[in-house]
């Protein structure tokens, strides 16, 4: 069993971090808000620390999944950074949504202290968090995956390596990407069926196994259709994924129209007030007819 830290307890990172205890890693947390890894030390009997290097220090394996580009720096350099309290072998895993350069750079700052750093973003949202069921698309050097993938275990039921640092990256992006015109595409389906007169329920009952389905489509359309959004992934963080997928495409060429478009349409939810709602409030917007 491995020494891990894990820094960054949001509604991904606190599950995700007990699944380690509970296969038998020593974990210590870290979380801008003391209050909560006191509060995640009590419940799986863990440990905390006040600051990334103290949780970093002596550690095996150090994850991360906090906010955007700016938080993962804060919590990787400087004096108080997890890299100043990992020691040489040891491997960072990132699991944040970032942009491949942030990704790029702080590989080339481990790599500076003979530390390895593996970017590995997830899909599966809070529930998928919870169950110990995300998906983990990574990038980083072949041995240090390798050692990271049976840790990632824990709380991973598909943890894959597609390429070289920053792949991960780039391949939550297209993750971003499909979901985008996914749920828009919902959105509009149970629209026209409420305007039609036909029961959501029962038409995605009729539809879902069919090629219309998608997770989408299973895990979303009920609360869809009760008008509820107070759970899931917050508008906030998918604009800030998509801002990334379209700086991305800006810098390698990809045309990413209906992205851009469905970009906006979320820009109007966030207006609404639904920056928090989950990313299926699209439908929001057509049934304000916006």
């Amino acid at each position: 069993m491995a020494k891990c830290a894990f820094l960054g307890l949001g509604v991904m990172g606190y599950p995700m971090a007990g699944h380690l205890v509970a296969k038998g890693h020593e974990v210590t947390v870290y979380n801008r808000t003391a209050a909560k890894a006191e509060a995640w030390a009590k419940e799986f009997a863990g440990n905390w620390a006040k600051t990334p290097r103290e949780a970093a220090d002596g550690a095996d394996f150090v994850m991360a999944c906090v906010g955007n580009d700016d938080d993962l720096r804060a919590v990787v350099l400087g004096d108080d950074g997890a890299l100043a309290g990992m020691g040489a072998g040891a491997i960072f895993v990132d699991h944040t949504t970032v942009s491949a350069a942030v990704t790029r750079e702080l590989y080339a700052a481990a790599s500076d202290k003979s530390i390895s750093f593996v970017d590995g973003p997830v899909s599966g949202g809070q529930a998928g968090a919870e169950n110990g069921v995300l998906s983990i698309m990574c990038g980083g050097d072949v041995a240090a995956f390798a050692s990271a993938e049976p840790i990632m275990k824990a709380y991973g039921r598909t943890v894959k390596r597609l390429g070289d640092s920053g792949a991960g990256q780039l391949t939550k992006m297209v993750n971003q990407i499909c979901i985008a015109g996914l749920v828009q595409g919902l959105s509009e389906g149970l629209h026209f069926a409420e305007k039609a007169g036909l029961d959501i329920r029962e038409v995605v009952d009729v539809i879902q196994g069919g090629a219309a389905g998608s997770w989408q489509m299973v895990n979303r359309h009920a609360t869809m259709a009760d008008d509820h959004f107070e759970h899931g992934f917050a508008v906030d963080w998918m604009r800030k994924d998509l801002g990334i997928c379209l700086s991305t495409a800006n810098e390698n060429g990809a045309s990413l129209p209906v992205t851009a478009l469905i970009d906006q349409f979320y820009k109007d939810v966030q207006s609404m007030g639904g920056g928090r709602w989950d990313t299926s409030s699209l439908i929001k917007r057509l049934r304000k007819d916006v």
